[in-house]
C-alpha cells in the first residue's frame, strides 16, 4: 500500500494553508465590499471558506489584520505592477498607455477591493494606513514621471491632480457598471474606460 512521505504530507498541509488564506483574502474582500466592515463578523468570514468563525485566528490576528492585509496586498500589488510597466524600454506615451491599461484591469479584476478601501480604510491600523498611503504616494509618483515627460510645460500639482482624476474615472466606474464589467462583457468595459483616460491625461 502506498504511503505519504511525512514531507509531502507537510507540503500538501502548507499548500492547503496558502490556499485558505488567499481564500479569506477574496472572500473578506466580497463581503466587505457587500456589508461593509463592521456589518461583517467572523463567523461570516469562517463560513464563507468553510470554516468556523475562531478558525480564522489561525491566519489572521483579528478582521481588523485580514482588512490591513487586504488593502496592504493590492497596494503592494498596483505598486509592483506600475514599476514593472515603467521599466520596459519605450517612450513616455507608450508607458502612459500601459499604466492605464494595467490599472484598469485592476480595477476591473479588483472592484470589491477598491469599494473596501474607499469606505473601510478609516478602520485599519495606524500601521497598516500609513503602509498603505505610501505604497499609493509611491505609485501616484510613477504615474507623475510619466506625466511629467509628456507634459514638462504643467507642475508637479497639475500632474498630481492629473493622476488622481484619472484614478477616479477608473477606480468609479468598474461598480458603478457592475453587470457590464464582468466576463465577456468587460472588454467593453476596459476599452471605453482606457480611451476615456488617455484623453483625458494627454490633453
Amino acid at each position: 500500500m502506498a504511503t505519504t512521505s511525512p514531507t509531502a504530507d507537510a507540503t500538501a498541509r502548507e499548500r492547503a494553508k496558502v490556499d485558505r488564506h488567499d481564500a479569506l483574502l477574496r472572500e473578506a474582500a466580497r463581503l466587505f465590499a457587500a456589508r461593509g466592515f463592521d456589518g461583517v463578523s467572523l463567523e461570516d468570514l469562517g463560513s464563507a471558506v468553510g470554516v468556523t468563525g475562531p478558525a480564522v485566528y489561525r491566519h489572521f490576528a483579528s478582521k481588523r489584520a485580514l482588512l490591513g492585509a487586504i488593502l496592504v496586498r493590492a497596494s503592494e500589488d498596483l505598486l509592483s505592477g506600475g514599476q514593472a510597466v515603467v521599466s520596459e524600454p519605450a517612450d513616455p506615451g507608450a508607458h502612459l498607455r500601459a499604466l492605464v491599461g494595467f490599472h484598469v484591469t485592476f480595477a476591473l479584476a479588483d472592484a470589491d477591493v477598491i469599494r473596501v478601501h474607499d469606505r473601510d480604510l478609516p478602520h485599519l491600523s495606524d500601521e497598516d494606513r500609513h503602509r498603505v498611503r505610501r505604497l499609493q504616494r509611491e505609485y501616484v509618483e510613477l504615474w507623475i514621471v510619466v506625466l511629467g515627460l509628456l507634459h514638462p510645460d504643467r507642475s508637479p500639482d497639475e500632474l498630481r491632480v492629473r493622476a488622481h482624476a484619472g484614478f477616479g474615472l477608473i477606480n468609479s466606474t468598474p461598480y458603478s457598471v457592475r453587470a457590464l464589467a464582468k466576463a465577456p462583457r468587460n472588454a467593453v468595459v476596459h476599452d471605453v474606460l482606457s480611451a476615456m483616460t488617455l484623453a483625458a491625461l494627454r490633453d
